[in-house]
């Protein structure tokens, strides 16, 4: 007994090993706190990035904090063999019929590419955002440093292309600055568009919307626990889709909430002292950020930010009233914090950049049986699939089969009706796509 109970142990101990990757975790310890502190600082130092701000100035304003993006990002491309395409996108916005927009202006991103080795249309996004706001949307020429929103989502982006610019990658990753979010997600609709009309497969948009406050309002200090906010389902599905719902399930299974169990799986996996919260909504109550366009054209993608946020540092003018210190300033931000939100995203993009696409037509079948069929079409470069299910009130995907050499399988003794199932695809070393819901029903 005593043998067999130790050849167990063994046999888990060989399955959780190979379920992890090496490389995952030095990507974990390249990320800097001091490189992220002091880009943080440098883009604070630029007084206000107010979209409409100073575009001329050397010193001040968002053209000069742009064109230090755009030169970091070229610094990193030289250090790897000019492995990053840099460049502006941009597009033209106007007074007429925005209430936040002060006067006509060009938005500009700064988008640097990684392309990938094997599926080079195929596309991973970290976003951070440039701009910054005072107390008045209108006002872009109060200071404004936005040290933790957005600085702090920028330099993640800065950072990640740092660590994984030293690696290829299958897969395209994209570190992208958007601007004009305060104003109405100007930037994030732009790219959004330009990504549709040149046709990338865009598998995920990490987008990272103040990532460096551990202090809320609420009086909580925590340092592990960060939320993911994904929409249940895409915005643009068809009518048959929806209908579909009522009589199938997936009513919390769309391709954004597939992504965020992902970043909750990954970070589970590779970082078990940090908590993510998958919250089951867009974003914030009432409020919006920069994945929102990409969900509207019906592209994955998902928030990642602090668990307790403090109002007293968002949107406000500088300045003490009462006691209390306003204003987004540098001293607020918890870099220690920043640096493993900055590693949730460089580790899930490395993973999805790794893994061989995701089976684009499931279909399952086991109505009135007593065992579940599910079949899904073959992928370049898996070596094999891997079948998961979950009771339908559960989050995460719990249970899990790992098959080779099949396109079709038959779960014996699983009852259709008790649980939902999805698949994803494996490659040699263990990296995994996104989980796909059933698309198809087997008669």
């Amino acid at each position: 007994m005593k043998y067999i109970f130790t050849l167990a142990l063994l046999t888990f101990s060989v399955f959780a090993i190979a379920q992890t990757n090496q490389k995952i975790y030095d990507i974990i310890d390249d990320i800097s706190e001091e490189r992220i502190r002091q880009d943080v600082k440098t883009l604070t130092e630029f007084g206000t990035r107010n979209t409409f701000s100073d575009t001329v100035s050397t010193t001040r304003g968002i053209g000069a904090a742009r064109r230090w993006i755009k030169n970091e990002f070229e610094t990193i491309s030289k250090s790897c063999d000019n492995c990053l395409n840099v460049f502006y996108q941009k597009d033209f916005v106007t007074k007429e019929g925005n209430r936040r927009v002060p006067h006509d202006a060009w938005v500009v991103n700064v988008v640097a590419i990684q392309k990938g080795t094997k599926y080079p249309n195929r596309y991973i996004i970290m976003s951070g955002d440039i701009d910054s706001r005072a107390s008045d949307t209108m006002d872009f020429t109060t200071d404004a440093p936005g040290a933790n929103d957005n600085a702090s989502g920028m330099a993640g982006a800065i950072e990640a292309a740092r660590v994984l610019s030293k690696y290829k990658f299958e897969s395209s990753i994209i570190y992208v600055g958007l601007s004009g979010e305060e104003q109405g997600l100007f930037g994030g609709a732009g790219l959004a568009k330009y990504a549709q009309d040149k046709g990338w497969d865009i598998i995920g948009i990490l987008n990272n919307d103040m990532i460096g406050n551990i202090e809320g309002v609420d009086g909580v200090i925590d340092n592990r626990t960060f939320r993911i906010f994904s929409e249940p389902v895409p915005p643009n599905e068809t009518e048959r889709q929806r209908n579909a719902r009522r009589f199938y399930g997936g009513e919390v299974d769309g391709i954004s909430r597939q992504l965020a169990r992902y970043v909750h799986k990954t970070v589970k996996t590779y970082m078990p002292e940090m908590n993510p919260m998958m919250i089951y909504r867009l974003d914030r109550f009432g409020r919006g950020g920069h994945h929102r366009p990409f969900n509207d054209l019906g592209f994955p993608g998902i928030r990642i930010m602090e668990a307790h946020e403090n109002y007293t540092q968002q949107h406000q003018d500088i300045r003490t009233e009462n006691g209390i210190n306003y204003g987004d300033t540098f001293e607020h931000v918890n870099f220690g914090y920043a640096k493993k939100l900055i590693a949730v995203n460089a580790i899930n993009m490395a993973s999805l950049a790794s893994a061989p696409p995701a089976p684009t037509t499931v279909s399952i079948g086991g109505i009135v049986e007593p065992s579940v069929k599910l079949k899904w079409n073959a992928i370049d470069g898996a070596k094999g699939y891997k079948i998961y299910w979950r009771d339908t009130t559960s989050p995460t995907w719990d249970h899990s089969r790992y098959v080779e050499n099949t396109t079709e399988f038959t779960l014996e003794g699983i009852v259709i009706d008790n649980f939902f199932f999805g698949i994803a695809s494996v490659d040699e070393e263990g990296f995994e796509s996104v989980v796909v819901f059933p698309n198809e029903i087997m008669r």
